[in-house]
């Protein structure tokens, strides 16, 4: 089963940045996962269902919110999508790690793969590890945008590596954050 993890750091509280992304819809916004997600409200949390669209396939699949733990943890599962060389299952999943300064976030994908596609488990890590990074930077953007490399991280031990973003834009949306919709 191909996992990838990326680390990003956003310069918002973790209750504004777990709200963001516990509304799947958002995830069409920046994840390369997500090519769309049906645009009626679902309420966030565990067990509520999407109906969302893989990159490539023209049938919508369904998206479950498979953890939801808030301002901790939140985790969706596609539904398994078949080919001709086996099943794939992606699950896509966001720890929060607040900090004084905003925001740790571990975006994660792992895909469980059957049949012949577990052969090619390499090159679905690779895709990913080559799309995560730039999907993390797309969510540092929507959520205010990443400050140049000579910003000053953190003082976190894990954040050496992370990029930075600077302070939230405003939105006329009630909680800031319905960029889409």
């Amino acid at each position: 089963m191909p996992s990838v993890a990326v680390n990003v750091f956003v310069q918002r509280p973790a209750a504004e940045v777990f709200d963001f992304l516990a509304d799947a819809r958002n995830l069409a916004l920046w994840s390369s996962g997500v090519a769309s997600v049906e645009a009626a409200y679902v309420a966030p949390g565990a067990d509520a269902v999407y109906r969302y669209r893989y990159p490539g396939r023209r049938r919508p699949h369904r998206l479950v919110c498979a953890d939801f733990e808030p301002c901790r943890r939140i985790a969706f599962r596609g539904q398994r999508m078949w080919s001709p060389l086996g099943t794939q299952v992606p699950i896509y999943s966001f720890d929060l790690l607040p900090h004084a300064d905003g925001t740790l976030v571990r975006l994660s994908v792992d895909s469980s793969l059957s049949a012949a596609l577990m052969l090619l488990a390499p090159l679905v890590a690779m895709a990913w590890r080559r799309d995560l990074p730039t999907d993390g930077r797309k969510l540092c953007d929507l959520l205010g945008g990443v400050q140049p490399a000579t910003a000053k991280p953190p003082a976190a031990s894990t954040a050496a590596a992370v990029p930075s973003a600077t302070p939230v834009r405003t939105s006329s949306a009630p909680n800031g954050f319905d960029y889409a919709h």
